[in-house]
C-alpha cells in the first residue's frame, strides 16, 4: 500500500491524538509550518478512508477520523527513533488490537519485495542442489550454532559465538555463565532438529504444533508449558498483552486462521514471527517460539531458514516494540527480507 508524504503526516497526527477531526488536522498541519487548505485536507481524508487507511465516525462537524488496523500495518516508521521516546510518552497503543489479524491482507509484500525474496529462493535452490552429505552436515551445524547464538543473544544470553560452538559441538559449557544459558542454547539446537524431523507438522500454524515447539525451547527452564492464563508485562513497553486465558487461546486461533489464508509462505512466516510475539501466548519463551515457528513454516515449504546472524539485537527489539504499540509491520518486514536474503546466500541447508 502506497502512502505519500501528505497522507503520512496526517496518519501520524491522528495516531498521536487517537481520533481527531478534519479541522483539527488542518490546524495542526498549518501550525507545523505547511500551507494547506481545509479542502485539500478533507480530500486526502476521503481518499484515505476509501483506501481503508482510516475509519470515520460521526457526521458533519462531529466527524472524527481514526487510523484503521489496516492503516497501522503499513505505516513506515523509524523504530529506533520511536523507541528512543520514554515508554509512557509514546503515542502507541497500550492494549491488544482485536481487529489486527482480521485486517491483514492476503499478502504483506509488494511486487518489488516478492521479487527480492523469490530471487533469493532461486539462489538458495541452486546452492542446495547436489550437495554432499558431508557438506550438508557441516552446513547444518553452522546454521544451528549461529541461530542458537543470535536467538539466545536477543534474549539477553551472554554466550559468545565461540562459546556456543563449543557447547553444541563438544558439549562444553562456558566458565562463569549461568547453566540456564547453556540450556537455552541446547534447546535451540533440539528445536531446530525437531522441526526438520517433523516438517509435515508445520505446514500451517496450530495451537498443537505451537505448544510442542514451545515445550522444546523451554525444556528444563522452569517455564509453564500451557497457554498463558495470567497477565504479563513487556519490558520497555506500555503494551499489555491479553490476560484472560480464553482470549489468549482465541487470539492464537485467530492468528492461525489468518496465516492459513496467506498466499505466500513468506507472509505466513512473517506473520508467525510478528504475531506470536504480539499475542505472547506463553509465560516465557514467546519470541524464541516465534522465530522458530517462522523457520518451521519456511522449511516446511522448501524455503531457506533464518539464522538472524547479521541482525542487530536492538534493531530487532525496536521493530517488535513498534509492532506491539503501533502495529506497523514495516520494520519487522525489513528485517525479515534482509535476513532471508542473507540466509539464502550463506547457508546450504535443506
Amino acid at each position: 500500500m502506497k502512502i505519500d508524504k501528505k497522507q503520512l503526516k496526517i496518519l501520524f497526527l491522528i495516531l498521536k491524538n487517537i481520533a481527531i477531526s478534519s479541522s483539527s488536522i488542518h490546524s495542526r498541519i498549518k501550525e507545523g509550518g505547511d500551507e494547506i487548505s481545509l479542502v485539500t485536507v478533507k480530500r486526502a481524508l476521503s481518499d484515505m478512508t476509501a483506501s481503508g487507511l482510516l475509519i470515520v465516525s460521526g457526521s458533519g462537524p462531529s466527524t472524527i477520523y481514526k487510523v484503521s488496523a489496516l492503516g497501522r500495518l503499513f505505516i513506515p516508521i523509524d523504530a529506533e527513533k520511536y523507541c528512543a521516546i520514554e515508554p509512557d510518552k509514546r503515542f502507541g497503543l497500550d492494549r491488544y488490537n482485536f481487529d489486527l489479524f482480521s485486517a491483514m491482507p492476503v499478502d504483506i509484500f509488494d511486487e518489488k519485495e516478492l521479487k527480492i525474496l523469490n530471487s533469493a529462493t532461486v539462489e538458495y535452490e541452486k546452492r542446495t542442489k547436489n550437495v554432499s552429505a558431508t557438506i550438508q552436515k557441516k552446513e547444518l551445524e553452522r546454521l544451528i550454532i549461529e541461530l542458537a547464538w543470535k536467538s539466545s543473544k536477543i534474549e539477553g544470553n551472554t554466550y559468545t559465538l565461540l562459546d556456543t560452538e563449543k557447547l553444541i559441538l563438544e558439549n562444553k559449557e562456558a566458565v562463569g555463565h549461568d547453566k540456564k544459558e547453556a540450556k537455552m542454547i541446547l534447546n535451540h539446537k533440539d528445536a531446530f532438529t525437531f522441526i526438520r524431523q517433523n516438517l509435515l507438522l508445520f505446514k500451517e500454524l496450530t495451537i498443537s504444533n505451537l505448544e510442542k515447539l514451545h515445550s522444546v525451547l523451554v525444556k528444563d527452564l522452569n517455564v509453564d508449558l500451557d497457554l498463558r492464563k495470567k497477565p504479563i508485562g513487556i519490558t520497555g513497553s506500555k503494551y499489555q498483552p491479553l490476560d484472560i486465558g480464553y482470549q489468549v487461546k482465541e487470539a492464537v486461533e485467530g492468528l492461525s486462521v489468518t496465516i492459513s489464508k496467506m498466499t505466500t509462505s513468506y507472509t505466513k512466516a512473517l506473520l508467525a514471527l510478528a504475531g506470536i510475539s504480539y499475542v505472547q501466548p506463553f509465560e516465557d519463551g514467546n519470541k524464541r517460539t516465534a522465530r522458530f515457528m517462522a523457520n518451521a513454516l519456511l522449511l516446511s515449504h522448501g524455503l531457506a531458514p533464518l539464522s538472524y546472524r547479521s541482525v542487530d539485537e536492538n534493531e530487532y527489539r525496536s521493530a517488535m516494540l513498534v509492532f506491539y504499540e503501533i502495529n506497523s509491520l514495516m520494520p519487522v518486514k525489513k528485517i525479515f527480507i534482509n535476513q532471508y536474503e542473507f540466509a539464502a546466500t550463506n547457508y546450504i541447508v535443506k
